[in-house]
């Protein structure tokens, strides 16, 4: 699977993809993240990439031409079966997304800055809008991290155990159970004991029930 991920501010984005289960997917290359300067693709004399908004206003605006110049020169390559843009106005990321991008080839990841980016970015070449929460941040590059990590880590053969990810919270719309490892008894706090019998259809009975009751504790948005 193939991102190409659009920025102004590559910097932020190569510790994210320089380590953990991100890099590892890179080194088997079940993954290819690259990441694109779009001062590259500036055609001005001092490769500006922003300019006043029409209509006046505060703020700069990412102009049209540094992302079509590299969307068309990467589509010009490829195929893509996405082109994502992060904004806060976009559809809130879930496991559902993220599973059904995992699927996918080739996406395009354009990460915005300053005020925003020319409408007809979006308007022309677009296919869908993300957002990873109700907030706004100070650029796309995070949460075109967040994307990613979210995507890569379903991909078969990223974990090793591939079991993992299929137990994630949000996986079966519920929260996942509580979760313990060694010691048994840590300070006269003990492990449940269900989970020390060794008998698996009670163990996954037990986590079922554990993770509906957080779920209906902490997320009871989620049986709705």
């Amino acid at each position: 699977m193939r991102f190409d991920i659009l920025t102004v501010l590559p910097g932020l984005l190569e510790s994210p993809f320089a380590h953990s289960i991100l890099q590892r997917a890179q080194k088997k290359g079940i993954a290819e993240i690259h990441v694109h300067n779009l001062r590259d693709y500036s055609s001005s004399k001092h490769k500006n990439v922003d300019d006043y908004p029409y209509g006046g206003g505060s703020g700069m605006v990412m102009m049209i031409e540094p992302f079509a110049a590299c969307i068309e020169k990467l589509k010009s390559e490829r195929e893509y079966d996405e082109i994502i843009f992060m904004s806060p106005d976009g559809v809130t990321l879930n496991q559902s997304i993220a599973n059904e991008l995992s699927i996918k080839k080739n996406i395009i990841i354009l990460c915005g800055h300053y005020k925003g980016i020319d409408q007809r970015i979006r308007d022309l070449y677009v296919t869908r809008e993300i957002s990873i929460g109700d907030y706004v941040l100070s650029g796309g590059e995070l949460p075109a991290a967040v994307l990613v990590d979210a995507v890569v880590r379903l991909i078969p053969g990223v974990l090793s155990d591939e079991t993992s990810a299929l137990s994630d919270s949000f996986q079966g719309e519920l929260l996942d159970a509580p979760v313990y490892t060694r010691p048994a008894d840590w300070n006269g706090h003990k492990v449940p004991a269900i989970l020390l019998s060794g008998n698996t259809p009670k163990i996954e009975k037990w986590r079922f029930e554990q993770a509906l009751e957080r779920t209906r504790k902490r997320r009871p948005d989620l049986l709705e």
